[in-house]
């Protein structure tokens, strides 16, 4: 199984954390993140994760691309719904893109949650 994880800037330490607390799972599969997310998750971790580019450069639509093209299976990405994001139509086309090619997509903790128990399973 091949999974993305994305996070803005205010959600990236929440992501971290739940990556931490689910290291022994998310060891078992393929990772993909944007790169300051994914550099920051490797360091702490020491995952091996395959990096795109970062979200506002464009890491979005590459992480979009590999779900339009059947190259992704989840995503989790800890969005910052309060924080306007220049980015936005990015953003926006990710998530289109998941609910196009059911893909499923963890936006919070308590989506995420519900992920991981069933990737323990």
């Amino acid at each position: 199984m091949k999974i993305a994880l994305i996070a803005h800037d205010k959600k990236k330490k929440e992501l971290l954390e739940f990556v931490e607390r689910n290291l022994s799972t998310f060891k078992l599969y393929d990772l993909y993140a944007t790169g300051t997310t994914g550099s920051m998750i490797m360091e702490k971790t020491g995952l091996r994760i395959k990096l795109k580019k970062s979200g506002p450069l464009g890491g979005d639509q590459e992480i979009g691309s590999m779900i339009a093209n059947g190259k992704l299976d989840m995503v989790f990405f800890f969005r910052d719904p309060l924080t306007a994001q220049p980015h936005e139509p990015d953003v926006s086309a990710l998530l289109r893109l998941s609910d196009v090619y059911q893909i499923p997509l963890a936006t919070n903790q308590a989506s995420a949650k519900l992920f991981i128990s069933e990737l323990k399973k």
